[in-house]
C-alpha cells in the first residue's frame, strides 16, 4: 500500500527545508507556509538558488508556531533569530549584507512563490525514486537526493518512479488522493542547475546532469507518458494542483495514497 512517508516545506524560497509530520492545505491550494516568503532584488525579481549560488551556504531553522527563523552561514558562528512577520527590515539588512545586493523580504500568504505558476501545489516523489537515483551516484544517499530535488511530499511503499503515474499528456491531469485531499498531477518537473550542486556548500558536480539524463532515459518506466520527455529527460518528481476548496484539510504521515 502506498502511503505518505515524508513532508517538507520551504518557508523561505531557496533556503533549507522544514520537515513536518502533518501539514494543512493553504488558502491557495499550496501547503501552508510553503514558499510563503521570498527574497526580491532591486528590480522586484525573485532571487533563487538557480541564479544565486550563495543560497546554498545559508542555513535556516524554523519555529513556525512562533513564526521565527534562525539563520547562520554554513560552518560559521553567529546565528541570528528573526520574527518572519515583525522583523522584515532586519531580515532585509541581513540578506542584503549576505548577498551584497539590496534585498527586499516579501510575503505571499495566499499561494506563496511557486516555480510553476500553473501548478503551484506540492511536488511529489517516491522513496523508491530517491533510492534509485541515489544509486546512480555512489557518493550520494537517498537523503542527499531529497535535499537536492526538494520535494514536498514523499510517497512510501512504492516502486522507483511510481510518481510517473501522476501525469498524462500535455493539457491533461491525473487525479489522485492523499488522505482526504484530492490532487491533480500535471507534469514531470523540469530540473535546473540547483540539483547538480552540493546543497550545503554549492560545489557543482560537473557530470551530474549527464549521468542523470542517461539513466533517466534508460530507466523510464512503461507507465510514464513518454511525450512529456520529448524536450529533455532532466525531469524528476511531479508538479500538482490542489483546488482551493481543499484548503484547511490536513495531510499527515501515514495517509493512504490512491490513484483515482
Amino acid at each position: 500500500m502506498s502511503i505518505l512517508a515524508g513532508i517538507s516545506i520551504y518557508p523561505i524560497k531557496s533556503l533549507d527545508p522544514h520537515f513536518l509530520t502533518e501539514v494543512r492545505v493553504g488558502s491557495g491550494g499550496q501547503l501552508e507556509h510553503d514558499r510563503e516568503f521570498a527574497l526580491l532584488d532591486e528590480r522586484g525579481k525573485w532571487m533563487r538558488a538557480k541564479s544565486y549560488a550563495p543560497f546554498h551556504l545559508l542555513r535556516s531553522k524554523y519555529d513556525l508556531r512562533a513564526m521565527k527563523v534562525t539563520l547562520w552561514e554554513e560552518g560559521k558562528l553567529g546565528a541570528k533569530t528573526f520574527h518572519l512577520l515583525d522583523d522584515q527590515a532586519k531580515l532585509e539588512v541581513y540578506f542584503s549584507r549576505f548577498f551584497d545586493v539590496k534585498v527586499r523580504f516579501a510575503r505571499n500568504e495566499k499561494k506563496g512563490f511557486p516555480d510553476d505558476s500553473r501548478a503551484w501545489g506540492p511536488t511529489v516523489i517516491s522513496t523508491g525514486t530517491l533510492k534509485k537515483v541515489a544509486a546512480w551516484y555512489p557518493e550520494l544517499t537517498p537523503e542527499d537526493i531529497w535535499m537536492r530535488f526538494r520535494p514536498n511530499l514523499v510517497i512510501g511503499g512504492t516502486q522507483p518512479f511510481w510518481e510517473d503515474r501522476l501525469y498524462k499528456k500535455e493539457g491533461e491531469a491525473a487525479d489522485f488522493r492523499i488522505g482526504a485531499v484530492r490532487f491533480e498531477g500535471t507534469n514531470p518537473c523540469v530540473r535546473c542547475v540547483v540539483v547538480t550542486r552540493d546543497p550545503c556548500h554549492a560545489v557543482p558536480q560537473s557530470d551530474f546532469m549527464k549521468i542523470f539524463v542517461e539513466q533517466r532515459k534508460a530507466t523510464l518506466p512503461l507507465w510514464a507518458e513518454s511525450s512529456r520527455f520529448a524536450d529533455t529527460f532532466f525531469r524528476l518528481g511531479v508538479n500538482t494542483r490542489v483546488d482551493p476548496h481543499e484548503a484547511g484539510k490536513e495531510l499527515m504521515i501515514g495517509n493512504k495514497v490512491e490513484l483515482m
